[in-house]
């Protein structure tokens, strides 16, 4: 849908979430939104009320009462999309908010898609695509650090400082381009020795941009971390105290975890998603080999392995064999052995030369240093209200696309290269920047980023 039809119709969409509540709300964006509200509303003349007032009343389709409901109204372009909005508060019944969704759009509304109203508030310029992108994240926020590093991004501190190094590399843009004008004249208007310190001290902040992603995305979207090991190592037991709660199956028959068990939980502000799988072992079972063939995929795709032990079981060859199997994944992982109140001692003196957490995890042994172990790994710091930090991936690749860009100018003016093709890098860079706020855009840019919003936002 291009962006000229996109604004022309009235939409409408429930901004709360699906199922039975107390109150649900559905909200109204367009020219018409009031008028269309109006039509179905009965009480005070909506469209005489003044902006930011909520007026009570009853909804009806026709003579037929719905619910009585609280509307809100808000005038453009003092609302959230800047243009006329409604948000009727009723009652959380699916079977209202379907006959209220309904009769709004027999009277010429129709229904959003998702992201749209976030989608119309970038559009009318009432902020940048990286803040409305934040909203998103605001919304999915799953820990206060995420929490907090949305609202940084969503207030625009992110955009801003993009914004201003964008600015000062088109003002050398624009002095090369008029050098191209005056090409037979042979003159500089752009010192190059002064669009040298400002490359690089533009890559200087881009890199630490660049360089917090990896703590950005560990904080937005969490820690994929699977608990492997051989059958019996103990490692639904300790998936269970983890969680602390029954959530895998214990056994003592080998074999007993045929598919991945997964579960959630945050420590230190991060969010931990563990994943208890199938133990490692050759077997002649067809579901459990599918069992452990998963278990190799998820270890590959894991952020942090955590490898258990059973040090009851386990000789000093097995374990120094196994682990370089886990070195050639190129993955954090933490040895850990399991079973300390009942291991050989001869064997736990040698191991704690080999960087081992030994643990019980049936009798929640040392579980307490396990979860420290766990963050440090990573060593995120708390996120303050201010915190410059890149979440999202989109941003990630423009900035490393422009960095390559300021790259290659540097190269051009070490190899004197002539001014178009200086311009064109600069270009490419003020581009790559320009699509992490939307100064540079796309419809399919923008369908892509605002299709993976949830419908009423």
């Amino acid at each position: 849908m291009s962006a000229n039809n996109f604004l022309n119709d009235t939409i409408v969409a429930m901004a709360t979430a699906q199922g039975l509540s107390a109150i649900a709300v559905i909200r109204l964006s367009g020219e018409d939104a009031i008028a269309i509200t109006q039509k179905v509303f009965q009480g005070k003349n909506l469209i005489e009320q003044p902006s930011h007032t909520v007026h009570f009343g009853t909804l009806r389709d026709g003579t037929k009462l719905i619910d009585e409901v609280l509307v809100t109204i808000f005038k453009a372009p003092n609302s959230f999309t800047r243009e006329n909005s409604t948000e009727i508060s009723c009652h959380g019944s699916p079977v209202i908010v379907k006959e209220i969704i309904k009769v709004l759009l027999k009277h010429g509304a129709r229904l959003a898609e998702p992201g749209e109203f976030t989608k119309r508030a970038f559009l009318h310029g009432r902020f940048d695509l990286a803040q409305a992108e934040a909203v998103a994240d605001l919304i999915n926020a799953e820990t206060d650090n995420a929490r907090q590093a949305a609202l940084n991004q969503m207030r625009g501190g992110f955009s801003k400082e993009i914004n201003n190094l964008r600015e000062e590399l088109i003002h050398f843009a624009s002095l090369i381009e008029l050098e191209l004008d005056f090409g037979e004249e042979d003159v500089e208007f752009a010192e190059r020795d002064d669009l040298k310190k400002l490359i690089k001290r533009i890559q200087t902040f881009l890199l630490s941009l660049i360089q917090s992603f990896d703590q950005g995305n560990v904080i937005k979207n969490g820690v994929p971390t699977v608990i492997a090991g051989k059958p019996n190592a103990g490692k639904s037991t300790l998936l269970n105290t983890l969680l602390n709660e029954e959530k895998a199956i214990v056994s003592d028959i080998p074999g007993t975890t045929r598919d991945v068990i997964e579960d959630e939980m945050v420590l230190g502000g991060i969010n931990f998603r563990f994943i208890d799988t199938a133990g490692i072992r050759e077997t002649q079972d067809v579901i459990e080999a599918m069992g452990v063939e998963r278990t190799r995929d998820r270890m590959k795709k894991a952020s942090l392995i955590i490898y258990l032990f059973d040090l009851t079981q386990t000789t000093l060859e097995e374990i120094l064999q196994e682990e370089e199997g886990l070195k050639a994944l190129g993955i954090p992982y933490i040895k850990v052995g399991n079973k300390v109140d009942k291991a050989d001692d001869a064997l736990v003196n040698i191991l704690q030369n080999h960087d081992f957490l030994f643990i019980s995890a049936a009798n929640k042994t040392n579980i307490g240093e396990l979860k420290e172990r766990i963050l440090s790994t990573f060593g995120i710091q708390t996120v303050k209200t201010g915190d410059v930090m890149v979440t999202n991936l989109r941003h990630y690749q423009n900035l490393l696309q422009t960095n390559a860009a300021l790259d290659r100018v540097l190269e051009s003016m070490h190899n004197g290269v002539t001014g178009d093709f200086l311009a064109m890098d600069i270009r490419q860079s003020l581009h790559y920047l320009g699509e992490i706020t939307g100064t540079i855009s796309t419809d399919d840019l923008l369908d892509n980023i605002f299709s993976k919003f949830c419908i009423g936002k």
